[in-house]
């Protein structure tokens, strides 16, 4: 089940005797966890929560605990994460089961009999739904087979990340611009956690007195040096060079792979022309043209291209890209610094 339908059926008081939880997708889980510990415990949580980890314990005592009555709570919450590490070590590379054999009897036995006022919640979050790590996840449902509501927590698509970055802005609450919000999401990889936990972060520095611009983002979030590149994009889409040129300096002292950013500039700039020479005339037209045409495009983005489009004629942008062309034929040959190459870009550029 999706993690809306997990909250919807606990919003419902549909509790069953376990779950298990797979994926890595860690916003999510903790949404979901919290939204079992309130429906089940509400805020007497001392007494009636446990916790256990299977890589210190074994699946053994998380049964026997939950066979066991309590004298202090008529209802129990076991949370039990690590639970991958329960699953026995395949034999062979080729080997794909992971059986409910010995190593689950005891679950297996339990979910037969469940106890009354107990509920069981294993977290396998080591793993996600992408590349190889999802046929290990499929080992883990086979293993925990005994148990049939699996919550699937699969990680943000970039455009439900954006979604789900505005509405984490509205309940901070966090006045954030919208070129400032697309960086922010970008610059953390679309991870909702810590798209959540830098949001905390910023509301505290603005204490609600103004908004949080693009500069915000790219001096106070950790590790945000691809957000500096979408600054250096958007300056030189606005044709300021003193920003450009000082964007630019940020990124060599951090020491950034500069061809990256180069990449970023040809897709702003190939966006921007046909969105010339098609006469899209608002960042709504230019949306609506890219995404009947199969591009993902979304509000901010499309905003940033329309401010290329103002910015530059459609010669200007031809000459762009003859640039661009130029500055990565540069930065692939030898050449005596990335730097030089790319100063010399932002100047010709901003001419």
């Amino acid at each position: 089940m999706t993690p809306a339908q997990f909250l919807a059926r606990i919003k419902r008081k549909e509790i069953a005797p376990a779950y298990l939880f797979l994926g890595a997708e860690a916003y999510q889980g903790r949404r979901c966890r919290e939204a079992l510990l309130d429906a089940v415990l509400g805020g007497e949580r001392e007494n009636g929560l446990a916790q256990y980890d299977l890589s210190e314990n074994s699946l053994a005592q998380v049964v026997d605990d939950a066979r066991a009555l309590s004298l202090f709570a008529a209802e129990r919450v076991i949370l039990v994460g690590s639970a991958e590490a329960a699953l026995p070590r395949q034999k062979s590379d080729d080997e794909d089961e992971a059986g409910a054999g010995e190593d689950a009897a005891d679950l297996i036995a339990y979910m037969k009999d469940p106890s009354p006022g107990v509920t069981l919640l294993f977290q396998a979050s080591r793993f996600s739904f992408e590349g190889d790590e999802k046929k290990k996840l499929e080992r883990v449902r086979k293993f925990y087979s005994a148990i049939t509501e699996a919550v699937e927590l699969d990680r943000f698509s970039m455009d439900e990340a954006r979604s789900e970055a505005r509405n984490i802005a509205r309940q901070v609450p966090l006045a954030i611009e919208p070129a400032a919000l697309e960086l922010l999401v970008e610059a953390l990889g679309g991870d909702v956690a810590r798209i959540a936990v830098e949001m905390e972060k910023l509301s505290l520095y603005s204490s609600g007195s103004r908004s949080i611009s693009l500069d915000d983002i790219a001096a106070l979030v950790p590790d945000a040096r691809s957000a500096t590149i979408f600054a250096l994009v958007n300056a030189l889409g606005r044709r300021d060079r003193a920003r450009g040129l000082q964007v630019l300096d940020t990124l060599c002292r951090e020491g950034e792979y500069l061809p990256l950013a180069l990449a970023f500039l040809s897709t702003q700039f190939r966006l921007a022309l046909v969105s010339k020479e098609s006469g899209l005339r608002s960042p709504q037209q230019i949306q609506g043209h890219f995404s009947r045409s199969g591009v993902p495009m979304w509000s901010s983005r499309a905003e940033q291209v329309f401010q290329t489009v103002s910015k530059f004629s459609k010669e200007h942008l031809e000459r762009g890209m003859q640039l661009i062309f130029a500055a990565d034929r540069d930065l692939r040959s030898a050449r005596p610094d990335d730097r030089i190459v790319m100063e010399r870009f932002v100047l010709e550029l901003t001419s």
